[in-house]
């Protein structure tokens, strides 16, 4: 079977310069309905059918809140952070905020950034510790100093002068799954798993553990977890936020996209915006969620703005991040929201889903993608 998207059918919805390419498909049940309708090139006006959030597929519970406030007249940019807290005090999700997978030293470091449409402003935290809410933080970074990003013990301080509450946060279930990963990353040092793993004995020193799957393979293998979530309310003011426990067993201090603006979020009020999920160094290294904005202004619609911006990553993947077949080995995913109100979202492998929140409901849409999974 081909894994090319249906060419005709993602043509309709992009600029002529895109007429040439050929890695570009849509999936069965995307949003492709929304795709051929004329898009936003900046300017005024209210999204056709009121109220818009869209968020990664993990933030559905974010959408519904956040379309609950925005619904009863509150601000875009308070609706999609309190959506997007709900996944952050969530102990049970290891990816975002408490209970988030740790850094290698098994410390737990958030990144988030928020952007506000109405007055283009900006905040932004990284590697902050013992705050189980970053997005908070960053709003606050944006609201109340004269900066856009803090790092570290940088933002700790705002966060402790504006009384946030510290707490330890990794959960005993993170502290667990990041202990075995200690246990199986290398065969050359002294960490032992326990005494009743049926591979404990496998594991000597100077000898090959030929029983460990590769290490990506492993049930504890490294996640990208993220959430992005957008909206566009009924005056057609628009915000975003996105927020992140990042790289799993990262280098302590590692920085991914999601707090960085132009790269794991971007907000336009002209126009719309746009966040990220995946592989955090390619989004930094292709300024992805602004390009994708700007593919929305120059007339793409959000799904083609979506797919583009992953069509130039793959173009620029490092070889030793490509399969063998020359694929990238990653994925990364875009959410797109115009100020109209359209919404698309895509990767460059199948099977990713966003969700959205508007007239019709609060659903799981998939996205369009690039190749499709052979697995």
């Amino acid at each position: 079977m081909s894994e090319q998207i249906n060419r005709r059918n993602f043509l309709r919805g992009t600029a002529a310069g895109l007429a040439a390419s050929s890695l570009v498909s849509l999936p069965a049940g995307g949003s492709e309905a929304r795709a051929d309708q004329p898009p936003a090139k900046g300017g005024g006006g209210r999204p056709r059918n009121g109220p818009v959030i869209v968020s990664s597929a993990n933030g559905l519970r974010a959408t519904a809140k956040a379309l609950e406030i925005v619904r009863a007249g509150g601000d875009p940019l308070d609706a999609v952070i309190a959506g997007v807290n709900i996944i952050e005090l969530d102990p049970e999700d290891m990816t975002v905020g408490l209970g988030g997978l740790p850094n290698e030293q098994g410390v737990v470091e958030l990144d988030s950034c928020v952007m506000y449409g109405p007055t283009h402003k900006a905040g932004a935290v990284a590697a902050l510790q013992n705050i189980a809410t970053p997005s908070l933080v960053a709003q606050r970074v944006m609201q109340r100093t004269d900066h856009v990003l803090l790092v570290g013990a940088g933002a700790l301080a705002v966060a402790r002068a504006h009384g946030f509450k510290e707490q330890n946060l990794l959960t005993e279930a993170a502290r667990e799954t990041w202990l075995r990963w200690k246990e199986q990353v290398s065969e050359e040092d002294d960490w032992l798993p326990p005494l009743d793993a049926p591979d404990r004995d496998a594991k000597q020193p100077g000898e090959t553990h030929s029983g460990l799957m590769p290490e990506r393979a492993r049930p504890v293998a490294f996640t990208w977890g993220t959430i992005n979530c957008n909206c566009v309310d009924a005056k057609g003011d628009i915000a975003g936020v996105t927020t992140t426990s990042g790289l799993s067993y990262k280098i302590p201090g590692r920085v991914g996209d999601s707090p960085i603006i132009g790269a794991g979020l971007y907000v336009d009020n002209a126009v719309g915006a746009a966040g990220s999920t995946g592989r955090g160094e390619a989004n930094l290294q292709n300024c992805s969620s602004f390009a994708v904005v700007e593919f929305m202004r120059q007339g793409m619609s959000p799904e083609a703005a979506c797919l583009e911006a992953a069509k130039r990553i793959v173009e620029r993947a490092e070889p030793r991040l490509k399969r063998k077949d020359g694929r990238p080995a990653f994925d990364v995913k875009f959410y797109a929201l115009a100020k109209d109100g359209r919404f698309g979202g895509a990767g460059i492998w199948s099977g990713g889903q966003m969700a959205v929140a508007d007239a019709v409901g609060n659903r799981l849409v998939d996205c369009a993608y690039l190749f499709k999974r052979d697995d």
